[in-house]
């Protein structure tokens, strides 16, 4: 039984059919992982079908009732029971959550199954928040008008760390921020193309050059495109030193 990923939204075809798509849709038809996605709507209380409604104290735009959102979450905990799987771990989608990461995924990957919460308009009435959310996630300090793209982002980054999504670990362990660093430039074939050429090391089959050359415009590139990260990163071997050193020398 593989990983088990619920998507709680207004917008259910639109999210499902992202999933159902590419790499993560082969996935969950190999039983590598498992997605579904909930209307919302299906669970409300009134006649029209009503999800949102003005603020208390005032304001701009509306917010999400809590009661059909937990009635929902409620159903698919039921659904997850009766698989036998643990408690979901609960996801909300906000512009007001902690930056998503690499790490982020990784240890969200660790769970079982994982439940993921869009919000809309003004958000979601707090009080659902507190009862049922066990973390607030975003990924970027922007706004959207919508928890899709962010959920679908995040399922995304999770599911393909799942055992036998991707052909292997190295397929992700090699990109950019697994190590703290973005992944080195990639090149395929032809050769040359409007007069660029691939750089002759890719070319030589000496896999030890290969390996040093791509670790340094990894350190290059990160320095120069996210200085914040290279801030942080610290030396793994002698390698990387050789390479620091390198770089501070073509500086002077």
């Amino acid at each position: 039984m593989g990983m088990r990923v619920d998507i709680v939204t207004l917008f259910p075809e639109m999210c499902q059919q992202v999933l159902d798509s590419s790499i993560i849709g082969r996935a969950a038809k190999k039983g590598y992982i498992e997605t579904h996605c909930h209307q919302i709507r299906d669970y409300t209380l009134n006649k029209q079908k009503q999800t949102d409604d003005y603020p208390y104290g005032g304001g701009c735009g509306m917010v999400l009732y809590a009661q059909p959102i937990a009635d929902c979450l409620r159903a698919v905990q039921k659904e997850v029971q009766e698989q036998g799987r643990p408690a979901p771990h609960i996801v909300f989608l906000t512009a007001g959550g902690q930056r998503y990461t690499e790490e982020h995924a990784r240890r969200l990957a660790q769970y079982d199954n994982l439940t993921l919460v869009c919000g809309h308009y003004e958000g979601i009435d707090q009080r659902f928040i507190d009862e049922c959310v066990d973390e607030e996630i975003s990924i970027g300090d922007f706004v959207l008008t919508g928890g899709e793209i962010p959920a679908m982002a995040v399922a995304d980054a999770v599911c393909r760390m799942v055992p036998g999504v991707l052909p292997d670990e190295e397929a992700f362990t090699a990109e950019s921020h697994w190590d703290g660093l973005l992944e080195h430039p990639q090149y395929t074939r032809p050769e040359n193309w409007r007069g660029r050429e691939v750089p002759e090391v890719l070319l030589s089959g000496h896999h030890a050059n290969i390996e040093a050359w791509r670790r340094e415009m990894s350190l290059r590139r990160t320095k120069k495109d996210r200085p914040d990260l290279f801030a942080q990163f610290q030396p793994q071997d002698k390698r990387d030193k050789k390479i620091l050193d390198k770089m501070n020398s073509d500086e002077r």
